[in-house]
């Protein structure tokens, strides 16, 4: 299981991105943007005053690994029978079964006409 979200976790691409006013973190976000602290100059301000910002934002992007993925294609045959057929056979161990149907059960049985043990005259020693 450890393994299993080993694999996963490293396979995994993520962003963080953080908000500066100043030299001070004033908030961190992943896999959205970073709320600002309401420092930043706007667009419409002249060019010569938005040269002395405070606030920064910094991005930083985390790649996962490429080399793990495989393609269901690129198996051989054999391995994609082994595969199915596994992939088959263990999600149908947690399917629910159905009750057993018994056919017969509200039927009653057939009236004795005569006993077949002493007709045939076979007895149990």
């Amino acid at each position: 299981m450890i393994m299993a979200l080993l694999v996963l976790f490293s396979t995994f691409s993520f962003t963080v991105d953080k908000h500066y006013c100043g030299s001070y973190l004033v908030d961190s976000a992943v896999f959205s943007k970073a709320v600002s602290c309401g420092m930043d100059m706007g667009s419409s301000m002249d060019d010569k005053m938005s040269e002395d910002h405070c606030c920064s934002n910094k991005k930083v992007s985390v790649d996962g690994q490429d080399e793990l993925k495989l393609s269901f294609d690129q198996l051989q045959l054999h391995q994609q029978m082994i595969f199915t057929a596994f992939t088959y056979v263990y999600f149908d161990l947690f399917e629910p079964k159905p009750e057993q149907v018994i056919p017969f059960k509200d039927y009653s049985p057939p009236l004795l006409v005569s006993d077949i043990h002493i007709v045939d005259q076979v007895f149990l020693i």
